[in-house]
């Protein structure tokens, strides 16, 4: 899943600075300690940048795990996942206790991207939203927000993610606008244009925690996955929903048809994802698209 974040990035050409990580541990530094450093360590693949992910193992003996002070889960072997959100800072810790009561500290560097910003010389239009929308709005976010929230035992965020559909990408992840310097939300997914009608399938396994029964005023034809440890995938503007709330579906299973549902001003699917509260960028799971 990790293995493409490079060839990902060429295609974006997004550049970014390199990021060691520094490691720092608990202790005297006597003889002993250094041993103890040799032995207990973190383990990583993948690069710490702007929207990125990054599949861990945890020291042998880690009692419980800490990221910027927040509880991160782990599998029985040690392995555990963290992202980094579109706009994370410099740096990030993360923290093992160990059985032993010592703990492992780990200092991450979280190398910057060139996100695609335009400037554009107009004034926004001040939108007042009806009572209609801001009454029918508060439910559809309560719905979204507890589809984020449910924690199931899915193993999809160790796979390697595939495309869940293929197009042309009419939307990149973290393009912003900023109008007379005031700056407009970013963009906070992958864009990809297709016929209506097009199927989409299943990134990576996981288990359905939102098929909207009718059309959400934004998002339209609303489908969430949770992929496990706090991972999931959010498939806007569909035609038709092809799963249920609850359904186990498994990588390459077809979810979904594209659609313009919702805001949309045409056909294609908006495949956004999240680790907890931060916003990651799809493409650095799966690799430029074949």
């Amino acid at each position: 899943m990790i293995g493409r974040f490079r060839t990902a990035l060429a295609l974006l050409a997004v550049t970014t600075v390199a990021a060691p990580v520094a490691i720092v541990h608990a202790g005297t530094g006597d003889t002993e300690q250094s041993a103890f450093r040799d032995a207990i360590q973190f383990g990583f693949s993948g690069e710490a940048m702007q929207g990125g992910v990054m599949i861990g193992d945890a020291p042998a003996g880690t009692r419980s795990l800490s990221f910027d002070g927040e509880p991160v889960p782990f599998d029985e072997d040690g392995k555990f996942i963290i992202a980094f959100n579109r706009d994370a800072g410099q740096a990030a810790n993360i923290i093992a206790t160990l059985d032993s009561g010592e703990t492992v500290r780990k200092f991450i560097n979280i190398a910057p991207r060139n996100w695609k910003i335009e400037h554009v010389s107009i004034n926004r239009r001040a939108t007042t939203r009806s009572a209609a929308f801001l009454a029918r709005r508060g439910p559809e976010l309560e719905q979204i927000n507890a589809a984020r929230s449910v924690t199931s035992d899915s193993q999809g965020w160790r796979q390697n993610f595939i495309w869940p559909a293929k197009g042309r990408i009419s939307g990149q992840f973290g393009s912003q606008r900023i109008y007379n310097g005031d700056p407009g939300s970013y963009h906070s997914g992958v864009d990809i244009a297709a016929p209506t009608g097009t199927y989409y399938v299943a990134p990576a396994d996981g288990v359905v925690t939102l098929a909207a029964s009718s059309p959400f005023t934004l998002e339209g034809n609303l489908l969430m996955i949770d992929h496990g440890m706090g991972l999931n995938s959010a498939f806007l503007h569909s035609s038709e929903i092809l799963v249920e709330e609850g359904q186990v579906v498994r990588r390459g299973e077809p979810i979904g048809r594209i659609g313009s549902t919702g805001s949309a001003t045409g056909p294609h699917l908006h495949w956004s994802m999240k680790w907890n509260a931060a916003r990651i960028d799809p493409i650095l799971l799966t690799g430029p698209m074949d």
